[in-house]
């Protein structure tokens, strides 16, 4: 047994040649070894704790042959030495002499061995070359398998770099792939805060422009008595079914081209034609508040069966321009200002529960469509007295069911350049 067998068993795990497949360079070595030493057979083989491993082998040897006990191997004493070990008769040395493959089996008789050993001085194995009778080297025979063992190792030394270079590249090619993994994680993030085109621009510039838009229309929504509401329910269930009505908007809005931009803590914040330009926001934005207020109006008849309270929503619309861009350094916010979006939350404010109200400037959008009815003015800061509407539905000859929630194909026929082209979920 070495002095460092620990170490050198370490050594020999690091270059993982034990149980390889047959390699045509070790082959090769084992085939020149018998040949330089004008012998039947030569190995190339390993020691490692329980047995001698034939990596290559030469010659008329068993095609099964592939490893041997270490108790009985000739190499095991090839590995505990620093120079060549050269037995002419095995059977003539006390050490080999008893050893099954002298006395039964393959029968060897001479023996000639050069430990693989590595620049730290471990033994991995050995270059041996044996006979199936006596035998004697040349001087010359020995010293040119000393040097072959050392080619060997080179051979080898080549071949660990190469397994360490392909593991490095499986390293870089893994934390590649994370690292792929980790943006797409991270741009999907960055589009639920950020429109896609505004997303874009924030990764190529690392800042967005504000930009101002002519017409753009803005929808507010708020619950209804949301205060009071609360009051009866336990905290977890207040922001679950927020989550699930904010959820809903969200499809909703999505469906209809409009943007979301924020909540503030029961009241909804969506804007249309921002930030890509469309003919067709202010319809979209009605067509959103109609499917909202249907939505609510049917999960409350199931409420209702349950002696639970209703969830109300007030809707208000308005039209106009605005001033978009991105706030924040650590959070970024897309945001909207100007009095388009104030006029949004106060004809909001003054509508009633269950109802959407629109600003004069969206109802000169929408009117041919949808059935509306005046309801008066409000007074708006920095711009007085608005006219507002109720939107009921849309009209029934252009509507596919009979809420007045759902357009048909003529409401998108009549009159396109000044409606647009319907969005994806209405033209299929």
């Amino acid at each position: 047994m070495p002095a460092n067998e620990l170490g050198r068993l370490e050594a020999l795990n690091n270059y993982a040649i034990v149980d390889t497949l047959p390699e045509a360079g070790f082959d090769e070595i084992a085939e020149l070894a018998a040949q330089i030493c004008d012998c039947p057979a030569g190995l190339v083989s390993f020691v490692d704790a329980s047995r001698q491993w034939i990596k290559a082998k030469f010659g008329p040897l068993p095609a099964e042959l592939s490893e041997c006990p270490r108790e009985i191997s000739v190499c095991r004493a090839t590995v505990c030495i620093d120079d060549i070990l050269y037995v002419p008769d095995l059977s003539e040395d006390q050490r080999f002499n008893t050893s099954p493959l002298v006395t039964t089996g393959l029968r060897l008789r001479f023996y000639c061995g050069v430990p693989l050993i590595t620049q730290d001085g471990h033994a991995l194995g050995s270059l041996c070359v044996i006979d199936f009778k006596p035998r004697e080297l040349t001087f010359e025979q020995r010293e040119a398998l000393r040097r072959l063992s050392r080619q060997t190792m080179v051979h080898l030394e080549l071949r660990r770099k190469l397994l360490e270079r392909n593991e490095m590249l499986q390293d870089l090619k893994r934390a590649r792939d994370r690292a792929v993994a980790e943006k797409d994680v991270s741009d999907r993030l960055l589009l639920n805060i950020l429109p896609q085109s505004i997303a874009e621009e924030l990764k190529t510039r690392d800042r967005v422009e504000p930009r101002f838009f002519d017409s753009a229309t803005v929808i507010f929504i708020d619950f209804s008595g949301f205060t009071r509401l609360v009051e009866t329910m336990e905290p977890a269930s207040v922001i679950d079914q927020l989550d699930q009505h904010f959820t809903k908007f969200d499809d909703i809005m999505a469906a209809h081209r409009l943007e979301k931009l924020k909540t503030i803590g029961d009241a909804y914040l969506a804007v249309g034609g921002v930030p890509e330009f469309n003919r067709s926001h202010a319809t979209d934005a009605c067509l959103c508040a109609l499917r909202i207020i249907d939505h609510l109006a049917k999960l409350n008849r199931q409420r209702e069966k349950l002696h639970l309270p209703a969830w109300q929503v007030r809707i208000g619309i308005n039209t106009g321009p605005v001033i978009a861009g991105v706030v924040g350094k650590h959070k970024f916010t897309y945001d909207i200002w100007g009095n388009t979006v104030n006029t949004a939350q106060r004809v909001e404010a003054a509508g009633v529960p269950g109802r959407v109200s629109i600003a004069e400037s969206t109802w000169q959008h929408i009117n041919k469509r949808f059935e509306t009815e005046a309801r008066g003015a409000v007074e708006v800061k920095h711009q007085g007295l608005v006219s507002m509407y109720y939107l009921n539905r849309i009209k029934p000859e252009f509507a596919s069911d009979s809420a007045g929630t759902l357009p048909n194909d003529r409401f998108w026929k009549q009159d396109e350049r000044v409606v647009g082209t319907p969005p994806a979920s209405d033209r299929n």
